[in-house]
C-alpha cells in the first residue's frame, strides 16, 4: 500500500476482497489469462482503486501464492515420528482430502502455477518445499527399516498422495461428470484409506 501507517478497517476490508477476488479469477483464467481488470470487476473496486493495494497483477499473484505455500505444506508437516506410521500417513491423505474440499480454489491456483513451470515460487519449492519432503521421506525411510510400514519408494508415496488427493480439487468438472449426482467426498475418503492401508501395511 501507499504507506507504512497500520491499515485502516476499510483498508483490510478492501484488501482481503481483492485477494479473494484474485483467487477466484485466477483458479478459473490462470495468471496468464487473469487481468486487474476482471479481478477489480470480481471484487467491486475501481481498477485505480485496486492498484492502491497492489501495484501489479503480479503482485496480487505473488501475494496469494505466498500465503498458499505455507498451507499447503502444514499437512506434512504434521507427520510425527513418534505417531503410529500407518496412521500418521493415513492422516495426512484425509487432510490433503479435506483441503480438496475446502479449498478447491487455492489447489487449482497452485496448480495453475506449476503447469506455467512456477515461474513465482520455483525457489520455494526448490528450497522449502524439497527440504520438508526429504526430512518426511527419510521418516518414512525410517518406519519401512524398522517393519512399521511396508517397503515402497517414499518420495513417490508422497508423490501419490499429491496426485489422488489433489484430484478431487483440480478436476473437479470431471470428477462431477462422472459421478453425476454422487457426492465425490462421500466414496473418496473410505477408498484412499482401504488403498493406502492395504499399500503399507507390512505383510508376514
Amino acid at each position: 500500500m501507499a504507506n507504512d501507517r497500520a491499515p485502516t478497517r476499510i483498508q483490510r476490508k478492501n484488501r482481503a476482497a481483492i485477494l479473494d477476488a484474485a483467487l477466484n479469477v485466477f483458479s478459473a483464467h490462470g495468471f496468464r489469462g487473469a487481468t486487474v481488470d476482471q479481478i477489480a470487476a470480481e471484487a467491486g473496486l475501481s481498477k485505480p482503486n485496486l492498484l492502491y493495494y497492489f501495484p501489479s497483477k503480479e503482485a496480487i499473484h505473488t501475494a496469494l501464492l505466498s500465503g498458499l505455500l505455507d498451507t499447503w505444506l502444514d499437512p506434512l508437516r504434521a507427520l510425527e515420528d513418534n505417531g503410529d506410521p500407518l496412521e500418521e500417513i493415513l492422516g495426512y491423505v484425509r487432510r490433503k482430502l479435506q483441503m480438496s474440499q475446502e479449498l478447491p480454489r487455492e489447489s487449482r491456483l497452485f496448480a495453475n502455477e506449476l503447469v506455467q513451470g512456477a515461474p513465482r515460487i520455483h525457489e520455494a519449492l526448490s528450497q522449502d518445499l524439497k527440504a520438508l519432503v526429504d526430512e518426511k521421506a527419510a521418516l518414512m525411510e525410517r518406519w519401512m527399516d524398522q517393519g512399521r510400514i511396508a517397503r515402497v519408494h517414499p518420495y513417490h508415496l508422497i508423490f501419490s498422495i499429491w496426485s489422488l488427493t489433489q484430484h478431487y480439487a483440480d478436476f473437479d468438472v470431471q470428477v462431477r461428470a462422472v459421478l453425476g449426482e454422487e457426492d465425490p467426498f462421500a466414496g473418496a475418503p473410505d477408498f484412499l484409506e482401504t488403498l493406502y492401508r492395504r499399500l503399507l501395511t507390512p505383510r508376514p
